[in-house]
C-alpha cells in the first residue's frame, strides 16, 4: 500500500493529502498516529516524513528502523513514508536542510502537515517543527526551484500529546487505537525485551498502560475512549455554532 524510500519523494504518484514530519521513527506512532490511521480509514492519502534513521539511538541500528518503519507504515495504512536520513541528534536548522524539506514538500503537495510540537526536551523534535515550519513556508515561493512547482500547505497542526498545555482540538482515536500500538511495536528493536540500555526503557506493557493513560485522558476530554490532541497557531473558524462538537454540560 505505501512506497517508502530513502531518496524522500521520488517516484511519488499522486499528492498526499497528510503529511507527518517527524524527528525519528517511531515518533509519530506515539503521537499522531491514531489520527494518520483515521483518516486514512477516510480515504484519504497519508505519509509520514522521518528527518533521521535514529542512528544515535541506544538500541538498534538505522538499518533496523528503517526496516521497522516499514512495517508500521502498513500498520497505519500509510501511502508513503520517506526518510532524510540526516544526522541523529544533531539535527540544525541550515539553509541546506531547509531547502531540502521544502523541496520534498513542493514534491509531495500535502494539503494538510503535522509537526512535533516547538517545545522539547529532545532538541531534534523542537528543530524537526522549527525547520518543518519553515521548509513549508519556503515551498510556496515560486522562485525557490524552477523545476518544481510551488506547493504551501493549506494547514499546520501540531501533535501536543507530550507538551504540558491545554490542546486545540481532540481528534477521536478510540477505533483506532489498537492499530496504533501494532505500528508502535513494529519497532521491536526499541520496545522488544532485549538487554541493550534496559535501564533506560520500560517494559512494552508498561509503554503501552502509558500511552493508554494519555490517550484515555485527551479522549476524556470530549467524551471518548482515546484521544489525540493537536495544537493550532491560528484561530479556527466556526460556521454554524449549533453544530459544534462535544457537549457543555
Amino acid at each position: 500500500m505505501f512506497q517508502e524510500v530513502n531518496s524522500p519523494s521520488a517516484g511519488i504518484e499522486r499528492p498526499l493529502d497528510i503529511l507527518a514530519i517527524a524527528a525519528h521513527p517511531d515518533d509519530v506512532e506515539q503521537t499522531c498516529g491514531g489520527t494518520l490511521i483515521r483518516m486514512a480509514e477516510a480515504g484519504y492519502r497519508t505519509g509520514v516524513l522521518d528527518l533521521t534513521a535514529g542512528d544515535m539511538g541506544s538500541r538498534g541500528t538505522p538499518e533496523i528502523r528503517l526496516k521497522e518503519s516499514d512495517a508500521a507504515a502498513c500498520r497505519m495504512l500509510l501511502r508513503w513514508r520517506g526518510n532524510m536520513r540526516w544526522p541523529d541528534a544533531r539535527l540544525e536548522n541550515t539553509v541546506s536542510v531547509r531547502m531540502s524539506l521544502a523541496a520534498e514538500i513542493r514534491n509531495l503537495r500535502p494539503r494538510v502537515v503535522i509537526l512535533p510540537y516547538w517545545e522539547a526536551r529532545h532538541p531534534d523534535h523542537y528543530r524537526a517543527s522549527e525547520i518543518g515550519f519553515e521548509a513549508c513556508f519556503l515551498a510556496g515561493l515560486k522562485k525557490l526551484d524552477e523545476e518544481t512547482q510551488p506547493h504551501r500547505p493549506h494547514k499546520i497542526i501540531y501533535s501536543s500529546l507530550y507538551a504540558n498545555v491545554a490542546p486545540s482540538f481532540v481528534v477521536d482515536i478510540s477505533a483506532q487505537f489498537e492499530r496504533r500500538m501494532a505500528a508502535l511495536f513494529a519497532y521491536e528493536s526499541q520496545y522488544g525485551e532485549a538487554p541493550e540500555a534496559a535501564h533506560l526503557f520500560p517494559q512494552q506493557q508498561e509503554i503501552r498502560e502509558r500511552l493508554a493513560a494519555l490517550a484515555r485522558f485527551y479522549g476524556n476530554l470530549i467524551g471518548v475512549k482515546y484521544g489525540e490532541p493537536f495544537v493550532l497557531k491560528e484561530t479556527m473558524r466556526v460556521d454554524d455554532i449549533t453544530a459544534m462538537g462535544v457537549r457543555s454540560l
